[in-house]
């Protein structure tokens, strides 16, 4: 990978393109796997009803940000907080239930032999009342037609969008605030992409939900998103507004072919 010219973006302008106050910050964040620290000094802040999308090459450690913000990873130094609270040292399982922030994985995280209904009942495992994840599943039966249609079906027959629709939708269940999303163009098939992103932004436009993502689909991925990031070997090398990113000839010439 060859090196970014210019400086690193500034603390200033990070804060900058975060849009307003932000719900979700990462400030100085050091973090790793075991011994090894892959992530060195990352700050990120996004505000309610924006979407940031991280682009970069492999091993540049963006689907280690959305691991670290969760708590899959060891954070040696830093922090991440939402409306200000530090999260940094919450489990998973706390910071769904407690800071609204949820993770929708890679495909392949429905359970294939249950129905869409009880995959969406999965969604709401940590409600204290067992009634109000099959509350959840009937708003969104409500609001996704596709999915009603096929609730009494086994996930497994689903087409590779409509199982994306349920590993967002099951999210949705615990009602974040902070959207994770790791690589949601995956394996789908280009009209899937499209419907996928249009969900995608009906959360961010309608619902004020702030969404971190990480997409190979840069072009997608940055037309999608109000702010880039652009990752190179566990630092930020670049920021930008979706915009600028797509228009900047060095992002073009090493992430979009151009």
């Amino acid at each position: 990978m060859e090196r970014f010219a210019g400086e690193a973006p500034t603390r200033e302008r990070i804060a900058q393109l975060a849009g307003g106050d932000p719900i979700l910050s990462l400030s100085d964040l050091h973090a790793g796997y075991g011994k090894m620290e892959i992530l060195h000094g990352i700050d990120l802040h996004i505000a309610s009803g924006r979407a940031l999308c991280m682009i970069g090459p492999n091993g540049a450690g963006k689907s280690t940000v959305l691991h670290s913000i969760y708590g899959f990873t060891r954070i040696t130094s830093g922090s991440v907080r939402v409306d200000g609270k530090d999260i940094t040292r919450l489990s998973p399982n706390e910071k769904l239930k407690e800071s609204g922030v949820a993770y929708i994985l890679q495909d392949n995280s429905v359970f294939p032999d249950m129905t869409v209904e009880e995959n969406l009942w999965m969604g709401g495992y940590l409600m204290d009342r067992p009634d109000a994840a099959k509350e959840a599943a009937e708003r969104i039966f409500q609001r996704y037609e596709r999915l009603a249609k096929r609730r009494g079906q086994p996930a497994r027959v689903l087409s590779g969008g409509e199982r994306r629709l349920l590993e967002i939708s099951r999210a949705l269940v615990m009602k974040p605030r902070v959207l994770l999303v790791d690589e949601p163009s995956i394996g789908l098939e280009p009209r899937y992409i499209d419907m996928v992103f249009e969900i995608l932004s009906e959360l961010r436009r309608n619902e004020g939900k702030a969404i971190v993502m990480v997409e190979q689909n840069a072009k997608k991925g940055l037309e999608f998103a109000d702010v880039g990031y652009v990752l190179v070997s566990g630092s930020v090398a670049m920021v930008g507004t979706g915009a600028e990113l797509l228009h900047d000839p060095q992002v073009g010439r090493l992430f979009l072919g151009g």
